[in-house]
């Protein structure tokens, strides 16, 4: 394939280089230049995440129990500065997982959001017993279980459950005749006929973040079949008409996204999972002819105000995005 730094109007890699966001600065050397972990320049970088910029001000918001906010609002009644909130940004900026901190965080979630009955995670607790069984949401239980692989959890039999129920529950209809029935399929705002985007991208994250050596035969499974629904979308279209776009706000770009989605974040999954399909071409066109003259892209969507913290400027140039933008390009064209 071509050499994927072709596709750039100028090289902002300096500039993404630069000390100010040194989660950006650490991605790149390590996703994007290639640097080893082991690395000074990398190390350093990894060390500042913790003490520089947005982590510690976000850290300091933090309770002694691993939460933010109330205990009981961790989803939906302080949307987006709740703990399930706070935990995807942090997971985002690529926090050290073993920091005592993070860790009550990711125990917080696990005791409060997951459903001990399915392994799945919920919006809404049941005062210390875990997630109600009645609120377990698919782009959720792929949020918690992608945040809790990034910061080491992987191997917790916890964990684990909540990836069984990704492979187990997880559907990928596409305009059938009859939706499914029985639990958790009575929401059908999240399944339905049509399987909801949203839930299925959450999940493939979720999967993507598994290292290859430990993806199970199921996990395999799940990947193929998830990766091909998003495929025979063409990443963004109809996939019974694929003149149609499926929702336009999707070609604008956000970051971070929490339940939502967009076209960038779908081609970096799929991208990452080492996908290279001629029907990802469209969107990944789409993705190149949105740079600006420096090879930066902006911020299209945020949901600033609401976080316990700004990141980023709508409509300014975003390291974010361009980053992400970076990412699927070489794995792309690379």
């Amino acid at each position: 394939m071509n050499n994927w730094k072709s596709k750039l109007k100028s090289d902002p890699i300096n500039w993404l280089m630069e000390e100010d966001n040194p989660s950006v600065r650490y991605f790149t050397l390590a996703d994007i230049l290639e640097k080893s972990e082991s690395d000074p320049d990398v190390g350093k970088a990894k060390n500042d995440i913790m003490i520089k910029g947005l982590v510690p001000r976000i850290l300091a918001k933090q309770k002694s129990g691993g939460y933010w906010g109330k205990v009981e609002d961790f989803y939906i009644r302080s949307k987006y500065k709740g703990t399930v909130w706070s935990f995807i940004i942090l997971a985002e900026l690529g926090v050290d997982g073993k920091d005592e901190r993070i860790r009550k965080a990711c125990e917080f979630i696990l005791d409060n959001s997951q459903d001990p009955e399915s392994g799945g995670f919920a919006y809404a607790g049941t005062r210390g017993d875990g997630g109600a069984h009645s609120a377990v949401l698919p782009c959720l239980t792929g949020n918690m279980a992608w945040g809790l692989i990034r910061f080491g959890y992987l191997d917790d039999p916890r964990v684990q459950r909540g990836i069984s129920w990704i492979t187990t529950y997880q559907r990928f209809d596409d305009g059938i005749e009859h939706a499914p029935v029985g639990w958790p399929y009575e929401k059908h705002v999240c399944w339905g006929r049509h399987t909801c985007h949203m839930g299925v991208v959450k999940a493939l994250k979720a999967l993507a973040e598994i290292p290859i050596g430990k993806r199970s035969k199921e996990v395999r499974d799940t990947i193929q079949i998830g990766a091909e629904h998003l495929l025979k979308h063409n990443i963004h279209k109809r996939s019974h008409d694929l003149t149609r776009v499926s929702k336009p706000a999707w070609l604008n770009f956000g970051f971070p996204l929490m339940w939502n989605t967009d076209v960038l974040e779908i081609l970096g999954i799929l991208a990452k999972l080492g996908y290279r399909d001629k029907r990802m071409q469209e969107a990944v066109d789409l993705l190149v002819s949105k740079q600006d003259s420096q090879g930066r892209w902006n911020l299209d969507n945020t949901f600033n105000g609401r976080f316990q913290l700004n990141i980023e400027r709508k409509g300014q140039p975003s390291k974010w995005i361009t980053l992400n933008a970076l990412r699927v390009l070489k794995r792309f064209y690379g």
